[in-house]
């Protein structure tokens, strides 16, 4: 990759890989970095709910922003092999959605474990892979002319991040009440 532009294949795998550590890395702090008293000041302030929507939504934007700059990235040095590049940025957007989705819940979840981030990377893994191949896989139709994005598979994605919001704002109150 030093000497010449990867080609399409590789340049969609590493992108994919990459959006994922740097979405943990992202995302993780979001719930890690909350001391016991300031999680308290939260709690009297504010709905659970209201709270867990509120970081998912911050989280959400985070990862939008920084999936725009590595995409932006990615392109500058790497070169640009993308046939069709308005629906692979509307699959980053959706991509960088979904994986600050899963991963927010996860820190949520985690942060209330002692504070261990390697549970989130344990829990994480078996539930993120399937998204990432998902992803994968429609974004590849954007680096051929003759590949459509199927409208369905992107419904299902858009399905999973509704089916996780749905089970942060189902599940958070009991992880706020310990």
């Amino acid at each position: 990759m030093a000497l010449d532009d990867p080609e399409s294949r590789v340049w969609n795998g590493l992108f994919w890989v990459i959006q994922l550590f740097i979405c943990i890395n992202a995302v993780a702090k979001s719930f890690l970095q909350e001391s016991k008293g300031r999680m308290l000041y939260f709690y009297s302030v504010a709905s659970p709910t209201a709270f867990v929507l509120s970081k998912l939504l911050f989280n959400s934007l985070l990862m939008l922003v920084m999936s725009l700059l590595s995409l932006l990235l990615f392109t500058m040095f790497l070169g640009n092999p993308l046939q069709k590049a308005g629906p692979f940025i509307g699959l980053v957007l959706l991509g960088g959605w979904s994986l600050s989705l899963v991963f927010s819940f996860l820190a949520a979840i985690a942060a209330k474990a002692q504070q261990n981030a390697a549970i989130m990377a344990v829990l994480g893994f078996p539930i993120i892979i399937p998204q990432l191949i998902l992803l994968m896989r429609l974004s590849s139709a954007a680096f051929s002319p003759l590949l459509t994005i199927p409208t369905s598979t992107v419904l299902m994605l858009v399905a999973l991040d509704a089916l996780i919001i749905l089970l942060a704002v189902i599940l958070f109150p009991f992880l706020w009440k310990d």
